[in-house]
This record gives structure tokens, sequence and C-alpha cells, in this order.
């Protein structure tokens, strides 16, 4: 049986342990609310270019016009994933969502003979993919010295992809993030980014598919949307996730709060039951000493 000072300090640690507990919840709390306005700010956005670029690409088709980040290669051999987590951890099941569904697909793709590279943006992606999948991971990008994600973060994590595209490194880019629809409610999800593959172009009020003349032609509009349009999805991406990561750790926070009050209860029974029972002997000690005398 534990002594009372073992429980009291006990006690005193789970204490100490649930003032952290909270005031990262409140932390959380404080930063979900600008995060959360962020990514939906942007979805709208990001919507709105994918319904641009889906009628300037019907325009053009398939032609010789069509810039390559639309068409891709003619082939689907090669796949990148750009696997997209939070940085740091405590935030629940979240990053694990994230990369057991990343983790699946690199076992589909490899399973159909297709060679896999991976691109992690986030410290614990790398951490939760590099023992089954290190050999696979080509680079690593940590954004954990950003205090707040910008879209020139996106666009620098696009150049590389790009890149690495024009070099014919990969055929198939998919970006791996966690959708945010509640506190409670993160959604892993793909998106593939290169070939664009866009949404059913704008139509009009009859239902007929909206007709509209380009200027300059629009393989050259194309050739800079298609690159713009990949680094929108992944700044979308990044602010998904960082909505996410503090919805999930808010919960996360108040979950281990909670439990921390139910040890301190359950730990301060304990406490009060054994100081009774010393205290409880020692009458009986001295009345059997009173009673021998």
């Amino acid at each position: 049986m534990a002594s009372l000072k073992d429980l009291r300090n006990r006690i005193a640690s789970v204490k100490a342990t649930q003032k952290i507990t909270k005031a990262m919840q409140m932390v959380a709390a404080a930063k979900l609310r600008r995060a959360q306005e962020a990514a939906e700010a942007a979805r709208p956005y990001s919507q709105r270019m994918a319904s641009v670029l889906a009628n300037i690409a019907q325009a053009v088709g398939g032609g010789s016009d069509a810039p390559a980040l639309m068409t891709g290669h003619g082939r689907d051999d090669v796949q990148l994933l750009v696997v997209c987590t939070a940085e740091r951890g405590l935030c629940g099941g979240f990053n694990s969502q994230i990369a057991r569904f990343a983790r699946e697909r690199i076992r589909s793709l490899l399973a159909d003979g297709k060679t896999v590279k991976i691109i992690t943006v986030g410290r614990k992606g790398y951490d939760n993919l590099k023992r089954d999948y290190g050999r696979l991971i080509i680079d690593r990008i940590e954004l954990r010295e950003v205090k707040q994600i910008g879209f020139a973060n996106a666009d620098a994590i696009a150049k590389k992809v790009i890149a690495l595209f024009n070099d014919g490194q990969f055929d198939v880019c998919t970006i791996f993030y966690s959708e945010f629809k509640s506190v409670i409610s993160q959604v892993p999800t793909a998106l593939q980014v290169i070939p664009a593959a866009p949404p059913e172009a704008e139509k009009a009020e009859n239902g007929a598919t909206a007709i509209y003349e380009y200027e300059p032609e629009p393989g050259e509009i194309l050739s800079d949307l298609i690159p713009r349009n990949i680094a929108v999805q992944i700044f979308r991406a990044l602010l998904e996730n960082a909505a996410g990561e503090m919805g999930a750790k808010m919960t996360a926070m108040d979950n281990a709060t909670r439990n921390a009050g139910d040890m301190i209860n359950r730990l301060t029974i304990n406490y009060n039951r054994t100081r009774q029972a010393m205290i409880t002997k020692e009458l009986i000690e001295i009345i059997s000493g009173a009673e021998a005398l």
C-alpha cells in the first residue's frame, strides 16, 4: 500500500498536469477560431479556381496546347504522395489517421506494381511513415518554425513538386491531408493535383455548358494557372490541417483534463481511506496499551 506521502505527491503531480492540459485546451480553443476562419475562407477561392480551370481545360481539350501538368505523361507508373500532417503531437489521433490513410494507399499502389515516392510535410508524418516506408521518402518539409501558415509556404512546396514533375521523376501526384468538418470531426482526404483533375465545367442557368472566349490563348493561360492552382490546393490542405489539428488538440486536452480530475478524485478517496485506517490503527494501539496497564 502506498504511504500518505506518496499519495500526496501523486495528487500534487496530477493536479500540476491538469493545469497544463487545461491551459493547452484554452490555447487550442483560441487558435482554433482563427484557423477555422482561415480554412473556411480558403475554400471558395480554391473551388472557384478549380471551376475556372475546368472551363479553360474544356476549351483546350487534350490538344497539343494543353500543358503536361494537366494532361500528364500518359502513364501512372510512378506515384508521388505528399503527406501533410501536423508538426506537433498531443492532438489525439489526428496525425495517425492521415498516416493510416496514406499507408493504405501506399500498400495498394505497391500491390499494383507501382513505384511510390513520398514527400512528408510536417514532422509527425515523417515519424509515422519512416519505420515502414523510410526508403520511399525522398524529401521531408518541416514548418515548425512557421508561426502562421502563409501562401508562400505552400508555393515553395508546389515549386518543388513541379520541378520534380518537369524532371520526369513521377507521373501522378496526390496530396493527403485532413479536411476540417467540426471540432470533433476531421476527415482524411486525398486530392490528385498532377495531372490536374478539375471538376465539371461551369454550366449556364439553362443547364448548358458555359462558353467563354479567352485572351491570351487557353493553353497559355493554363501554363500559368495550373501551377498556381497546385499551390492553392496545397495551401488549402495546410489550412485545413491547421484547423483540424487545433480542433483535435482541444478535444484531446479536454479529455485529458477530465481524466486528470477523475484520477484526482480516486487518489483523494484512497488518501482519505488510508489516513483514516492509520488513525484507527493508532487509536486501537493506544487503547490496547492502556488496557494492558
